[in-house]
């Protein structure tokens, strides 16, 4: 797809997912809209994957370690023919496939169930282990969140992965800046995140999260260097797309209801028809 092709397609992710909350009366849409672009270049561009075989032993894996922004995974799923409108349309409701967290033994291509914050990485690290004892050259993609970035997990798979050398994992953190009560940098600060994440031994990218041509280049671009694992700072807004929700900390969960609802209708339906 062309540039301006994945950009329709994020565009129309951010449609879906607040379709998606919105029927469901609850969800997390703010993380799940501020990593559509990201999500959009793996799942369009970049992951090595077949529709038809979930199994796959030489597909590439992606893990969404932030497991509450999973309306944003299953809109994704679905924009790859995963699984229908109808389905998409039942999440949280009784007796779903789709929870609020994603569960590995219900969703084709969740490659690991989600939702208590800093296990997903440790997941993903464990999956990149296993493609170089086995000599495959799958590769993993780990999404984080920054609220989850205070987690000691998280640390302790920082440590892991260079130690292991595993060039085949790339950890994406959602750097939206913003956690379920407040601003990270106002409750547990990360930054100079960064240095940080050098200092443990990954070579890492900075980004401007929301420029697909960047998403895509640098996504394209890895392993950075042979040896190490990749780690990309996607820098996005929480809510993005939607203009009361961006940076606003009260819509990292919660669904619209009554004008709130059409309001989000109303602008990310212009912003795919604009696309």
């Amino acid at each position: 797809m062309t540039i301006q092709e994945l950009e329709h397609k994020a565009a129309e992710a951010r449609k879906l997912i607040i379709e998606t909350v919105i029927a469901a009366g609850v969800g997390h849409a703010g993380g799940s809209l501020s990593s559509a672009e990201v999500m959009t270049a793996l799942y369009f561009d970049v992951m090595k994957m077949d529709p038809a075989n979930p199994h796959w032993a030489d597909r590439d894996r992606f893990v969404l370690s932030k497991g509450h922004s999973s309306a944003g995974l299953y809109s994704h799923l679905h924009m790859k023919g995963l699984m229908s409108r109808e389905q998409l349309l039942t999440f949280r409701q009784n007796g779903s496939m789709l929870s609020g967290h994603p569960d590995m033994r219900k969703v084709p291509f969740v490659e690991m169930s989600t939702g208590s914050l800093g296990q997903g990485m440790a997941a993903g690290i464990g999956m990149a282990i296993a493609g170089k004892l086995d000599r495959k050259d799958y590769r993993v993609f780990v999404m984080i969140g920054d609220g989850e970035s205070q987690e000691g997990a998280i640390w302790e798979g920082a440590l892991c992965a260079p130690r292991y050398k595993l060039d085949n994992l790339t950890v994406i953190l959602d750097r939206n800046r913003i956690q379920i009560d407040g601003f990270t940098e106002d409750i547990m600060p990360l930054e100079p995140i960064a240095d940080k994440w050098r200092a443990f031994g990954w070579e890492v990218r900075d980004i401007d999260g929301h420029s697909m041509a960047e998403v895509v280049s640098t996504l394209r671009s890895v392993p950075f260097a042979s040896g190490k694992p990749s780690f990309v700072i996607a820098r996005t807004v929480k809510g993005k797309g939607v203009s009361f929700m961006e940076d606003n900390y009260v819509w990292h969960g919660g669904a619209p209801k009554g004008d709130l609802a059409e309001q989000a209708m109303r602008e990310v339906t212009a912003a795919l028809a604009k696309d």
